[in-house]
């Protein structure tokens, strides 16, 4: 009889919901015992999106805060460390808010939505009102929270004011914990209201984290690490933790052991190959990490379907913003555009880091996008840094994927612009012109980005040009293109049917190993016939059928014809 496996907990946040409705849990509560024995007033920690960070922060809420059940935390690590239990679990209020609402299009709407933040959490509370050890004045301005009748200074010192109620009432010093925190300065950045979000942000956190008297100490998270001068402003009490600290490494993210045992608990360990080229490769201080979004993702989906494909679930959850600008920037520098390739191929390269920006220098200069490309998880370190000199990759096959699609976007657009070259491309090959083909082919070769990996099957090399192809002959409105259509005995490359000329031309790629062109296009020439690929275009009545092997390596080609 199979036995019943935990839940994946896709999307799930909360920790009690994980801890006490079945849900598979990675245990990374040793957080909470390396936070308190690197004590810091203010910690934030800065990843990528999708490692975890709200869920590590619902944990260090159920582990601080008077009333919540210890049970929760029976058998995981942290209860290993029975005097540090004795000493916090359970002892102290904290105030927990998440930013990641603070989502507008004006300041108006999004300073109301900061209040409602805060209103929900001041509701959490409400015993407040019936304390004795609150004046009658406390507990009015308390119900002004709770009203959300605020001006903007009553805003700002929000969280401090809730921070000495608590403390006055509990006589405990209160932990404050704020996610994502750097949410409502991207929204506002992006909407045209930076500023004054820039100056509320920076307002609020200097009240609750700076001159609040009745703070134990504070945990912050978000994507990005903003600039000391453009929102901690006068904070000198602030540890910043990022992606390229040692310090607190694997706890963000799962490690490869992780996995591991993850694949074995389900009876997948089958997959683990593919789940390591995937979404493996990022380098958080000194430990190696996967995507935890990614892994829970596709392990729910091989569930249901052992065979099922890996997917690009974590890019899915983003418009990939940083990347498409940077391929667009990219387009207009030569030297740049080498530096993806190399990427693209699986090398890295070496670039000046700047971890602390404003949202206004983030696409400032090529040179800064590279930061935020970093710090976002669209590129990870390989080694130790040379102070702010780091080794960039390109972490695994789904953000490789990332950049293809944005490159692939750019060649379509660009390819759409000059409607004469695209008509010689297209007169040459229905004329049979396979010299012409070559030509203007490598001439869009040179143009655009390789698209190329060095560790993937030869296979996967060819789909890179059949994508440049198929960019190509997609203006063609009139022209039917199918692509590894089914045909005969195996599946074509790309298909064409002119129905006006009564004409059929198939293209077959090849990738010219070690630029052996000859031999490819022979190749590519002996799989239409031996494969019978022409057999579809007969079925229709058409009778010529132009049959061209292309060769391709780097960024040139060979073309050559057959006809019949």
């Amino acid at each position: 009889m199979t036995s019943i496996k935990n839940k994946l907990p896709i999307g799930i946040e909360d920790f009690k919901e994980i801890r006490t409705e079945g849900f598979f849990y990675i245990d990374k509560t040793g957080l909470i015992r390396d936070l308190l024995n690197n004590w810091g007033k203010v910690s934030l920690f800065t990843r990528p999106r999708r490692f975890g960070k709200s869920l590590n922060m619902s944990m260090l809420r159920y582990f601080f805060e008077i009333g919540n059940p210890k049970t929760l935390f029976d058998s995981l690590e942290i209860s290993k460390e029975t005097e540090l239990c004795e000493k916090y679990m359970g002892k102290f209020p904290v105030i927990s808010v998440s930013l990641k609402n603070i989502n507008a299009p004006s300041f108006q709407i999004a300073f109301d939505t900061a209040m409602d933040t805060i209103q929900t959490e001041a509701r959490r509370f409400q015993y407040l009102l019936e304390s004795e050890l609150l004046t009658t004045d406390e507990k009015a301005a308390y119900k002004n929270i709770l009203r959300g009748e605020m001006n903007t200074s009553d805003l700002y010192g929000s969280l401090r004011l809730l921070s000495e109620l608590l403390e006055k009432h509990h006589k405990s010093k209160v932990i404050i914990l704020i996610d994502e925190y750097d949410v409502p300065l991207a929204k506002s950045y992006e909407n045209g209201y930076y500023d004054e979000m820039l100056f509320l942000i920076r307002n609020l956190f200097e009240q609750a984290l700076k001159t609040n008297t009745s703070l134990q100490f504070a945990v912050l998270t978000g994507c990005m690490r903003i600039s000391k001068e453009s929102i901690f402003t006068g904070l000198n009490n602030v540890s910043v933790l990022s992606v390229t600290n040692v310090r607190f490494d694997e706890y963000f993210g799962f490690t490869d052991r992780e996995v591991r045992d993850l694949l074995a608990y389900y009876d997948l360990s089958a997959h683990y190959d593919t789940m390591r080229e995937w979404y493996d490769g990022y380098q958080f201080g000194n430990v190696d990490v996967y995507c935890p979004w990614d892994v829970l993702n596709h392990c729910y989906t091989l569930r249901a379907d052992p065979e099922a494909q890996p997917d690009n679930y974590w890019i899915n959850t983003s418009g990939n913003d940083a990347v498409r600008r940077f391929i667009r920037e990219s387009d207009n520098s030569g030297s740049v555009k080498r530096e993806v390739e190399k990427l693209l191929a699986g090398e890295t390269i070496i670039k000046e880091i700047h971890q602390e920006l404003t949202y206004r220098d983030m696409y400032a200069s090529i040179d800064n996008i590279w930061s935020v490309l970093f710090t976002t998880g669209y590129l990870t370190q390989r080694g130790r840094p040379d102070g702010t000199r780091f080794t960039l990759a390109i972490p695994n096959r789904e953000i490789h994927s990332v950049f293809s699609i944005q490159i692939m976007d750019l060649f379509r657009e660009n390819v759409k612009k000059n409607g004469e070259r695209v008509n010689r491309f297209c007169e040459a090959l229905k004329n049979g012109d396979a010299k012409g083909v070559e030509e203007q082919f490598g001439t869009y070769l040179r143009e655009t980005i390789s698209i190329r990996d060095t560790f993937v099957r030869k296979e996967r090399k060819e789909n890179f040009f059949h994508g440049i192809l198929l960019g190509i002959l997609g203006v063609k409105d009139s022209w039917i293109i199918s692509s590894n259509m089914e045909s005969g005995d195996g599946y074509s490359d790309i298909v064409i049917e002119i129905e006006k000329e009564e004409l059929g031309i198939i293209l077959k790629v090849k990738y010219a190993e070690n630029g052996h062109f000859e031999t490819a296009c022979r190749e590519a020439l002996d799989q239409i016939e031996n494969m019978r690929y022409d057999e579809k275009l007969q079925d229709e009545g058409i009778e010529k059928i132009l049959k061209y092997g292309i060769a391709c390596y780097k960024k040139r080609c060979r073309v050559v014809l057959t006809s019949e």
